[in-house]
């Protein structure tokens, strides 16, 4: 049950739902560098609940959505959500909005930065791409805060109008060989690729990918005021559910017209993983803060609490390294259980030692912040 009772401002006390929605999106996300869903998904566990699993674990190939589709759009969201709070702990502490404005400007350049470096460790040479998350959330989360002093309709607005301009631009693009807005390599991201880069992706994700995913970063700082203010909890879990089966509804309702594509971000994507965000939301803040059970929060913080932490390190081959270190060792000693189950409890102990990185870190209050 829900209470009617006004709960005291969220922007007074820790949001503990952010803190377990952001925990567990970031304990998933280095279970990938831990190799343990790529083995789930080995044709011999075709037909199984192992294979289920590991299939939700991987992005669908081009049209539909699966689980793993919804991380980045996770982030992304969470990102919104806590920067109302952010600005209003900076605004107590005396802050004027331009010197918060300049932080967050320093602060998209530098995700920039980051995500364009990302890309250049690979190949050892200057490579300007704009594919990943960090990069991405360079232009989304300063869109969404140039606009959160906004009413909340007008917020919407803006949210609305990048999608529809930009699923207007994809149809109605004129430039040959790139006039096919939902076919892999042949739509207006590619060509906005090849002229940053002078390259395709490889995996059909493109850099303009940034602008409608502004959607994801500008509902999350929505959903971040709402928790924040004086509505009741039983009000704030109205609108947050509302609102996201609402997105579901129009943006599975769009998939025969407008298909439902991640590697293009398209207008029924962003719909229907925003209603998942919203509704992932809310589940929290009803578990956590409302109904009060806090089991396993504390386990999925520590991971959230260093998440440019612990995205980088595994980026740049820290969860490899890992894995090639105890791969020998936890293969000769799970042998006996068959090869890929071997290979999986050998993820799974490298995801643990992932963990511990983080569990260490936060023992030791060392955070990586911009």
């Amino acid at each position: 049950m829900t209470s009617d009772v006004k709960p005291a401002p969220v922007s007074e006390e820790r949001l503990l739902s952010l803190d377990l929605f952001r925990g567990l999106t970031m304990f998933l996300l280095i279970a990938e560098g831990a190799k343990l869903f790529g083995v789930m998904t080995n044709a011999e566990f075709d037909g199984t609940i192992i294979g289920f699993i590991g299939t939700q674990f991987h992005h669908h190939p081009w049209n539909g959505l699966r689980f793993w589709d919804l991380i980045q759009p996770f982030f992304m969201f969470i990102v919104g959500v806590a920067l109302p709070l952010s600005v209003a702990q900076r605004e107590k502490r005396g802050d004027a909005y331009s010197k918060i404005l300049r932080h967050v400007l320093v602060r998209s350049l530098v995700l920039l930065l980051l995500g364009w470096g990302l890309y250049c460790i690979g190949p050892g040479k200057i490579v300007f791409r704009f594919q990943n998350v960090l990069a991405q959330l360079s232009v989304t989360y300063l869109i969404a805060f140039l606009i959160m002093r906004r009413a909340w309709w007008f917020q919407i607005a803006c949210s609305l109008v990048i999608l529809l301009v930009t699923d207007l631009t994809y149809r109605y693009c004129a430039i040959e060989g790139y006039d096919q807005p939902f076919t892999r390599d042949k739509n207006l991201g590619a060509y906005v690729d090849m002229l940053i880069s002078g390259e395709l992706s490889g995996g059909h994700w493109v850099s303009l990918n940034a602008i409608p995913t502004a959607a994801h970063t500008i509902w999350g700082v929505l959903a971040g005021q709402l928790l924040m203010s004086g509505a009741t909890a039983r009000r704030k879990l109205v609108v947050l559910f509302g609102a996201g089966i609402a997105a579901l509804a129009v943006g599975y309702g769009l998939d025969p017209m407008t298909p439902i594509i991640k590697r293009i971000a398209t207008a029924s994507f962003v719909l229907s993983s925003g209603g998942w965000c919203l509704i992932a939301l809310a589940v929290a803040y009803w578990w956590v803060d409302v109904l009060k059970i806090r089991g396993g929060v504390a386990f999925f913080a520590v991971v959230g609490m260093n998440p440019l932490f612990i995205y980088l390190f595994a980026e740049v081959g820290g969860s490899h390294l890992i894995h090639r270190i105890v791969k020998p060792f936890s293969m000769a000693v799970f042998g006996w259980t068959g090869d890929l189950y071997a290979q999986m409890l050998t993820g799974c102990l490298v995801w643990a030692l992932l963990w511990g990185i983080c569990y260490w870190l936060y023992r030791h209050r060392i955070f990586i912040r911009i």
